[in-house]
């Protein structure tokens, strides 16, 4: 197979599943998929680009707000944008996912709104996951309609063990048939919006006579230690919790004893997680921002909470008996279809031959 030309992923994180999915089909068909993961690697690992090859750049985090000091973030965005005004002269392309509407660790705000505007300016491509993407970065960043490319996330069909069954999952965390468990999986960060879960499940437990509300909750705790998040959990809520990293092979036991996910989230432009919980056919609750609502108007397995008032929301929806009533694993068919890993991965690799078209080493797409 002829070797194709050089992509340059950054930040090339290894344990992250949508990074490699990504780009299953550009490996396959000869792109040469290189990572850098911090600053210093990324400007090192650039300048040896050559005409045709192209940097993929995701998380922007690492470029400024890993900088120690204000100053140093300054010097940093002089920098990049030097970098990114050679690789215009030298034929290297940029393509911009955009994943966020901002950084969630963010200090430097002004700098990294600066930062944005140079990579969507020089980007050649800019892809976004949903079509609501420009205009909640309207306020932000101008994204070129020209240079924008729609490629959904994907699913997570094939990734996950699933050999695991619902019965002998629930029976893993000691829940009864008609508990209600309600899943919260990620890691926990303050503009998640968990505390929010908890004292909503607390409230629907006490209101409901149906059937006892169980919370799981699985997944690292940041910016607080896991006891003093522990400690937010009332005595009387039956909880089953894992404050850390989840493995791979766990994440199925988790979704397949779940009745609800719910993602409680105060700031949200993407979510992964909203995939992984359908992959398992599991329904979700999102927050009741315009444009989700708009993107999942049409999926009977979301429901909205109101985020102006997310824990007595919440704790109306788990409380309500006929929440998500009548869906079934096939409710989730249609928006699953035309996000398979091998097909997003597909068209991914179709958005690369774009990009190098014009490249000494170009492939066919």
């Amino acid at each position: 197979m002829r070797s194709g030309p050089r992509v340059l992923v950054f930040p090339a994180y290894r344990d992250n599943p949508f990074l490699n999915l990504l780009q299953l089909a550009g490996t396959a068909a000869g792109y040469r998929i290189e990572g850098a993961n911090t600053y210093d690697d990324l400007m090192r690992a650039a300048r040896t680009l050559n005409r045709g090859d192209v940097v993929h750049l995701h998380w922007t985090t690492p470029i400024l707000q890993q900088a120690q000091t204000r100053a140093a973030a300054e010097r940093r965005l002089r920098a990049v944008r030097r970098l990114l005004e050679r690789m215009r002269e030298h034929g290297v392309r940029l393509l911009w996912t955009v994943h966020n509407r901002l950084p969630h660790e963010l200090t430097f705000r002004e700098l990294e709104i600066e930062l944005m505007g140079e990579v969507a300016s020089h980007a050649d491509l800019i892809h976004i996951m949903a079509p609501h993407t420009p205009a909640a970065l309207a306020d932000i960043v101008r994204l070129d309609p020209e240079k924008v490319r729609i490629l959904p996330h994907p699913s997570y069909e094939g990734v996950y063990d699933t050999g695991l069954g619902p019965d002998a999952a629930r029976a893993s965390f000691s829940l009864a048939p008609r508990d209600l468990a309600v899943l919260f999986l990620g890691q926990i960060r303050p503009y998640k919006g968990v505390d929010a879960l908890v004292g909503a499940a607390a409230e629907a437990a006490a209101r409901r006579d149906d059937r006892a509300v169980r919370l799981l909750v699985a997944g690292a705790v940041k910016e607080m230690s896991r006891e003093d998040f522990a400690a937010t959990i009332p005595a009387g809520l039956a909880a089953a919790t894992h404050l850390d990293f989840v493995p791979d092979g766990d994440i199925a036991r988790w979704f397949a004893a779940a009745d609800v996910a719910v993602f409680p989230y105060r700031a949200i432009l993407n979510s992964g997680s909203v995939h992984l919980a359908a992959t398992f056919r599991v329904p979700v609750v999102l927050p009741a921002d315009p444009h989700l609502e708009r993107q999942f108007a049409d999926e009977p397995w979301v429901a909205f909470f109101d985020p102006a008032r997310p824990a007595e929301s919440l704790a109306d929806l788990l409380a309500d008996p006929a929440l998500f009533a009548g869906v079934t694993a096939e409710s989730f068919d249609a928006f699953l279809a035309p996000i398979s890993p091998w097909e997003t991965s597909r068209r991914y690799a179709a958005l690369l031959a774009e990009l190098t078209a014009e490249s000494p080493r170009a492939l066919s797409a």
